[in-house]
């Protein structure tokens, strides 16, 4: 595994650019998956999205505290509820917080690293940490 330079805003093109649907899982992308878990948490960080590591592509990782690494491949959100401002950090944006106002709740829907399709319904931390660019 390598730990990536994290792309800073808004320096990269590739942190406004559309990211792209993952097309196949094969060990290119199981490689990047690995390293971009080492990444995050080498940045002790919670949420990594690919386009953070300049790959437009739309990859998910996410690691709450004590927990194991959740993978979402090509996530989409199919329900959100409620309306709430936040105060999030970036790590393509390092040294700046800032309050956002994010869906209550969401619904997301994705693949796992094994192509399993998989629903994560995010409120509170986890849902503050997902690295929105990388949906629809």
């Amino acid at each position: 595994m390598a730990v990536l330079q994290i792309c800073r805003f808004p320096d990269n093109a590739v942190l406004r650019q559309k990211a792209k649907k993952v097309s196949r899982i094969d060990r290119s992308v199981q490689r990047l998956i690995d390293n971009m878990i080492e990444t995050m948490q080498q940045a002790n960080g919670v949420g990594l999205a690919a386009p953070q590591i300049g790959v437009p592509l739309r990859l998910v990782v996410l690691q709450m505290p004590r927990e194991e690494p959740i993978v979402l491949i090509n996530p989409e959100i199919v329900k959100r509820i409620g309306e709430q401002e936040v105060t999030e950090a970036c790590l393509s944006v390092p040294g700046y917080y800032g309050e956002i106002k994010r869906s209550a709740s969401v619904t997301v829907k994705g693949k796992d690293r094994n192509g399993k399709t998989i629903r994560i319904r995010a409120e509170g931390l986890i849902l503050i940490v997902f690295p929105f660019r990388s949906f629809p």
